[in-house]
């Protein structure tokens, strides 16, 4: 009989404690927490201490570690969920080869400083096989994961078998699966719906009505069209879950923290102060940045991406420069 695939969830946030509870609706997991302390007080209390404290956890059923290099010696599928801004912090003290693991990009960012995304950041710096990268995506909020509401997530592979596996091995009465191999367009898309809800964020904060904000992400959807199919001309369908329903979620959702990142900004929030009081990373932040500056290369027509830009790090007053954007949206 052959042996089911150990996963491991790497990472201690929301989306990675959520992801840990799907898996563990199939079998036993490893799981990869930088701090130790964190470790002691999951197994004491039977919940993640700082992230979604209402799942209680069979902590007889994970195998906890501080090392990275031991969850990866123990897996066959790794699955990462930690913000992209920490990623290379948390990869530091790697010495286990990925060679022959599937890694898994539940991650919705760009790695900082390469621009690159996750799975590419793989690919180049520690030679994981593309057939052995997969991606995670889709309209899913760890929050509702969390309270088992019906989620739908798209699993995108160059390998369409192994992302079979994975979605197979997701599935659950509250989590549907499917599979594309469209990896860097999921990916893309990801950073892309946090950066357009920021915008929506700072609409809202600025007391743009329902009416604009319709217009706003009708206007959003087409320009990440747009991107995607210069960046990685492929077959793809930007109405589906993974792209347009990830954007509309993200955009309106309470739970979004790109959405609450930037309301704050538009009340006139500084972005330090915005990010103080969050104390959530705001995946889009670093996005906007990254994306801009990937666009400077593809000069693709993208006035939402360029005016978020402007907000936050040209420190353009935020009611000019959406009087501005409004005058191009159709």
């Amino acid at each position: 009989m052959e042996k089911t695939p150990k996963i491991a969830v790497m990472g201690g946030g929301s989306w990675a404690t959520a992801i840990a509870k799907i898996c563990m609706e199939q079998g036993d997991i490893c799981w990869y927490m930088r701090r130790e302390e964190q470790i002691e007080d999951f197994k004491k209390h039977k919940h993640n201490p700082s992230y979604l404290s209402t799942v209680q956890f069979d902590t007889e059923r994970i195998f906890f570690s501080s090392n990275i290099n031991e969850i990866v010696k123990k897996s066959d599928i790794l699955i990462f969920a930690t913000p992209s801004p920490f990623l290379k912090q948390h990869l530091k003290k790697l010495r286990a080869s990925l060679k022959n693991k599937i890694v898994v990009s539940a991650i919705k960012g760009i790695v900082p400083d390469e621009n690159l995304n996750v799975s590419e950041y793989f690919h180049r710096i520690y030679n994981v096989p593309k057939d052995n990268l997969l991606v995670i995506s889709g309209p899913s909020h760890a929050e509702e994961v969390a309270m088992e509401h019906l989620t739908y997530l798209m699993i995108g592979g160059h390998c369409r078998d192994k992302a079979k596996q994975l979605a197979e091995m997701l599935q659950c009465h509250y989590v549907k699966t499917s599979v594309v191999d469209d990896v860097y367009g999921l990916e893309y898309a990801s950073v892309l719906k946090n950066v357009y809800a920021i915008a929506a964020g700072i609409c809202h904060g600025l007391k743009y009505g329902d009416n604009f904000q319709a217009v706003l992400v009708s206007n959003a959807i087409q320009e990440m069209n747009r991107f995607l199919n210069i960046v990685d001309e492929k077959q793809r369908n930007i109405n589906e879950s993974a792209y347009l329903g990830d954007l509309l979620v993200t955009s309106y959702s309470k739970f979004s923290r790109n959405r609450t990142f930037g309301t704050m900004i538009g009340k006139g929030y500084s972005v330090k102060t915005a990010q103080l009081e969050m104390e959530m990373i705001a995946e889009g932040y670093y996005g906007t940045k990254c994306i801009y500056e990937i666009n400077k290369g593809y000069k693709v027509n993208m006035p939402i991406l360029n005016a978020v830009y402007n907000i936050l790090y040209g420190k353009i007053s935020p009611a000019i420069e959406i009087k501005v954007l409004s005058g191009l949206m159709r």
